[in-house]
């Protein structure tokens, strides 16, 4: 759910701040985490000396901040993908307890509890009944006997395949 939301967007236009609507709002932690809080730092330095601030080279760099970010942010994601299969390639046929963190249209993404390795269910592969994609509640319901997998919920699974090469977690529910 957090990986749906609307992300940070660095910019010298005051958009404010969606999640806590705060009309005007900036954050900065250390000046060497990252660029944009340096920036953020000299802004604060320019406006405490009087100093003019080219705002062209200024939204230059956000847009160039946001872009980097993006790239860093599916980078981290990839490594952590990544060694969640290699942890996992010797695991194929265990069963774990799991939580559904993930409903889409061609299945559930299942969140093991104990080593928060995450993975996928396929639709298709939902047992005991033909499920339809409620997008609305994010979950699968039964058409026949009505069973649902929704978002949070508690479910056993069976690691099917470990795939290094499509960079996946295969997962089957288990009753």
């Amino acid at each position: 759910m957090i990986r749906s939301m609307s992300k940070a967007e660095y910019t010298t236009k005051n958009i404010g701040h969606y999640g806590l609507a705060f009309e005007n709002y900036t954050h900065f932690t250390s000046p060497i985490r990252r660029y944009p809080d340096v920036l953020v730092h000299r802004l604060i330095q320019a406006e405490i000396g009087k100093e003019k601030i080219k705002t062209e080279e200024l939204e230059s760099l956000c847009k160039h901040s946001t872009h980097m970010e993006i790239l860093a942010t599916k980078a981290e994601r990839d490594s952590i993908k990544l060694m969640q299969i290699k942890y996992m390639s010797d695991k194929e046929g265990e069963i774990f307890e799991a939580v559904i963190s993930g409903v889409i249209p061609r299945g559930i993404f299942v969140e093991i509890v104990e080593n928060k390795c995450e993975g996928l269910v396929k639709a298709k592969d939902l047992p005991g009944d033909y499920f339809t994609y409620d997008l609305k509640n994010h979950r699968f319901v039964g058409e026949k006997k009505g069973k649902k997998y929704q978002l949070g919920d508690k479910i056993r699974v069976m690691l099917i395949k470990a795939d290094q090469i499509k960079k996946r977690l295969d997962f089957q529910v288990v009753s």
